[in-house]
């Protein structure tokens, strides 16, 4: 958090809690005049602190409220076969988050799926299709809190 003054700070909080506020908002809550709150932002960007925008969806109204984890083992551990299995995983619609992870298991994959249907049916017509996996355990979720703005 190299560089970071009190009023980035502020803003980063501001804008993590709302991404669509406006400039003009930003800089009364910052005291400050527009122009400098928007090059704040575009430094922040620029140095990939901000490094998007996104707008937060309800999964129970898109039928995707059943959340899984699925701890996976490889077969293969080379920089190249673990980009190339990140990169198959991370274009099937149901994979939310892909982790390389260490311990009894290579990679973590968390799922949003409407029920348990659908994850069977992921788990037969699409995960047991990719051959470097070996071995895999699925978490469903209870319940969950998730932050959604992050500390600075």
């Amino acid at each position: 958090m190299k560089n970071l003054d009190q009023t980035d700070r502020k803003l980063l909080r501001l804008l993590q809690q709302d991404c669509r506020i406006t400039i003009k908002e930003l800089s009364k809550k910052l005291y400050l005049s527009n122009t400098p709150v928007y090059e704040r932002i575009k430094k922040l960007e620029k140095r990939g602190i901000i490094k998007g925008y996104v707008a937060l969806l309800e999964p129970e109204v898109l039928d995707r409220s059943m959340v899984v984890f699925i701890s996976l083992s490889m077969e293969n551990h080379s920089r190249d076969a673990v980009e190339k299995f990140k990169n198959e995983v991370m274009v099937l619609t149901e994979v939310m988050e892909f982790y390389y992870t260490s311990g009894n298991y290579d990679a973590l994959i968390k799922l949003m799926v409407k029920d348990m249907n659908a994850y069977s049916i992921f788990v037969q017509e699409k995960l047991s299709k990719i051959d470097i996996v070996s071995r895999f355990n699925s978490t469903f979720i209870i319940s969950s809190s998730v932050k959604t703005v992050f500390d600075i």
